[in-house]
């Protein structure tokens, strides 16, 4: 909560410099994604449970500020939630956060995770065919992972907050004479063992465009992959895909 805070706050500043200074550009989008969970997450690389997580409807936005200055770079500020429950039985031995599991329990799951992204970037193209952006991204991840055994009565927690690096690339590619964008969009890293990537691809449309504002509106495919290994003691291999609709505003 404390991030959305932070995140809403800087757009709103951003939104105030915009319009005091022409020369900038203002960017604030927002999405629904309905998305699907799937995999496992555990304490350990080989103690890990696969759980059947329910399909959620999940928010996220951005704001980013754009300059003609050469040489200092773009910002980005994003947040996506991602919460969702689940269960299983399962058919090991299963230890979460120092608790143990016996086999064949059925356990019950809540999975809370958010994150807000701090991207800086530059514009290697940008005009009306063709725009591609590249940079840096860090991830502040904020997790909380609470598993039940309904009959037993056992419970385990754990609370994930850290950060990781990771590339960014945007490319949108316009349609001449049509309104109509394609669009793509990644934040990705491979390393140790770990995978962890937000990739979506999509269309947008210009409902508006003249000199004072810009409005799209957007649909397209996301999905987030979070393969970690030991990150504040949490092993995962989570994907969450779906479609989403989203509407931008560029000042």
């Amino acid at each position: 909560m404390k991030k959305t805070i932070l995140a809403t706050g800087v757009a709103a500043m951003m939104c105030g410099t915009a319009q005091a200074d022409t020369i900038l550009g203002l960017y604030i989008g927002g999405q629904m994604w309905a998305n699907e969970t799937s995999g496992s997450f555990g304490e350990g690389g080989d103690n890990q449970a696969v759980f059947e997580f329910d399909d959620k409807n999940q928010g996220s936005f951005y704001a980013a500020l754009e300059h003609p200055i050469p040489l200092i770079p773009n910002i980005k500020i994003a947040s996506t939630t991602l919460d969702t429950v689940g269960g299983t039985q399962i058919v090991n031995d299963f230890t979460f956060n120092n608790v143990y599991y016996s086999e064949n329990s059925t356990l019950d799951t809540t999975l809370d995770a958010s994150y807000v992204d701090y991207t800086l970037y530059y514009e290697l193209f940008d005009n009306d065919l063709l725009t591609f952006d590249f940079g840096l991204t860090a991830r502040d991840l904020d997790a909380y992972i609470h598993v039940t055994d309904p009959q037993s009565a056992l419970a385990s927690d754990l609370k994930v907050n850290s950060y990781i690096p990771m590339a960014y690339l945007s490319g949108i590619v316009g349609l001449p004479f049509s309104g109509f964008n394609i669009f793509a969009e990644a934040n990705f890293i491979t390393y140790d063992d770990q995978t962890v990537y937000d990739a979506q691809v999509g269309v947008s449309y210009a409902l508006l465009d003249n000199l004072a504002v810009d409005l799209d509106v957007t649909l397209g495919y996301r999905t987030v992959k979070m393969e970690l290994n030991d990150l504040d003691d949490f092993y995962s291999d989570l994907t969450y895909e779906g479609l989403f609709a989203g509407v931008i505003v560029h000042f």
